[in-house]
């Protein structure tokens, strides 16, 4: 039994770097550094905390300003909807999508073999459209 674990320890760190060399990964990893150093993105993801903070603080305040509240919701709206159009970050959405489908159909399998299915079964586009609500569909199980 303890050589069993031990075979399933190093099949699970191969299979930990074998992902460290799939282009999904490479991509997410590239994206993110991407997202790091695009400074035009760093300074409104700066700009758009610091919102947060004064929302925040002035929430927190014994007799808030309602419309001071409202104008920064406008403005973190705004900005944020800048952020998410920035190249860089619609890069990173992508990249980080791809690889969590990645990530996901590999924990589906693993979760089909623990509950005694054959994992060669497993079709990746049957739940590529998951929403996770399994109340119409008997795919997984």
């Amino acid at each position: 039994m303890i050589m069993a674990n031990a075979n399933l320890m190093e099949m699970a760190k191969a299979l930990g770097k074998a992902l460290q060399t799939d282009d999904r990964y490479l991509a997410f990893r590239k994206a993110a550094d991407d997202n790091d150093n695009d400074k035009t993105l760093q300074d409104m993801i700066g700009k758009f905390n610091l919102l947060r903070l004064d929302m925040e603080n002035e929430q927190n305040k014994e007799q808030p300003d309602q419309d001071r509240i409202k104008a920064l919701q406008a403005q973190g709206q705004s900005l944020y909807g800048e952020i998410m159009q920035n190249k860089s970050m619609v890069a990173y959405q992508t990249a980080r999508a791809e690889f969590e489908q990645l990530l996901d159909n590999i924990n589906r399998i693993i979760a089909m073999s623990a509950a005694g299915q054959d994992p060669d079964s497993y079709d990746p586009d049957a739940h590529s459209a998951c929403s996770g609500n399994c109340s119409g569909c008997s795919g997984c199980h």
